[in-house]
């Protein structure tokens, strides 16, 4: 299928190395002053082949950035107690700033206890209830790492939120419910679908945006989008050998004004900020 050459391809690389490229300069002033480089804690428990590319991306950005890691690889069968006394240990490390603990976690861990004893201004994922709790409010340091690289990636590309209705595909704690509050206030006009929404084509083909995050590949046809529309792919299936997003990318293509690809497209945005929120956080914890 030849591309419609006016579409807008939002690839997530030239934003993320945009904004990237400022928190170097904002790292060395603050180490500067503390008299030591940001750090953070990455938590990996068991041995998920996908969790361990990710974490490898994720350290590998922060060592370009100069922010320390400090690597904790966790033997699947830790018991909970051992665990919960692991990320004890680094809410009270003074070089700590930030602390990632990869999802998912193995089945007999509770993750909701295991994030809930993350410290606030150290819980870089923004996964504490208190801290969702004071993003609803607008009141947070830090945003959803995800869900932020959504906002930023739009912005970078000149789309406007404000005023515009938008549907979201997928209410997860992780992306869809946070990214709806982040929408909010930014002034968008929201709608959440879900597993038990009647008639999502109904609600989409309504929308100026569409942010589809519900892990289900190539959900989202061309028939489900208005003419014009913009679509954020943020989800990431395996299919064969290929890796696909929530979109139906070809087909939506040359009907869209603009559309992140998969891989390529949010991706990218989702470690950037997690490096700004370490950063955040760092300099939370120096300068107050």
């Amino acid at each position: 299928m030849e591309q419609n050459t006016s579409t807008i391809i939002m690839k997530g690389k030239p934003v993320a190395e945009s904004m990237t490229k400022g928190l170097v300069a904002e790292i060395e002033e603050i180490a500067s002053i503390a008299g030591r480089p940001p750090g953070l804690a990455v938590v990996l428990v068991g041995e998920d082949p996908a969790s361990q590319v990710y974490v490898r991306i994720k350290e590998r950005m922060a060592k370009k950035l100069g922010i320390l890691t400090f690597d904790h690889r966790i033997p699947g069968d830790t018991k909970q107690e051992k665990l919960l006394e692991r990320v004890e240990s680094l809410n009270s490390a003074p070089e700590v700033d930030g602390i990632l603990v990869q999802l998912p976690l193995p089945s007999h861990l509770s993750e909701k206890d295991v994030l809930g004893k993350v410290a606030l201004e150290k819980d870089v994922d923004v996964f504490h209830p208190e801290n969702f709790g004071l993003l609803a409010l607008k009141q947070g340091l830090l945003r959803p790492c995800t869900p932020a690289g959504v906002i930023e990636i739009l912005k970078h590309y000149g789309v406007e939120i404000e005023g515009k209705s938008v549907c979201l595909i997928g209410r997860s704690k992780t992306v869809g419910l946070p990214l709806s509050l982040l929408l909010l206030h930014e002034n968008a006009t929201i709608t959440v679908c879900h597993s038990r929404t009647a008639d999502i084509p109904f609600v989409t083909c309504q929308a100026d945006i569409i942010v589809a995050a519900l892990g289900r590949p190539k959900f989202l046809t061309g028939d489900m989008v208005k003419e014009g529309a913009v679509v954020v792919d943020v989800g990431i299936n395996r299919v064969g050998e290929n890796l696909v997003g929530d979109c139906d990318y070809d087909a939506l293509v040359d009907k869209v004004f603009a559309i992140t690809p998969v891989p390529g497209g949010v991706g990218p945005m989702t470690v950037a900020m997690l490096m700004a929120n370490t950063v955040r956080a760092f300099r939370h914890r120096v300068l107050g």
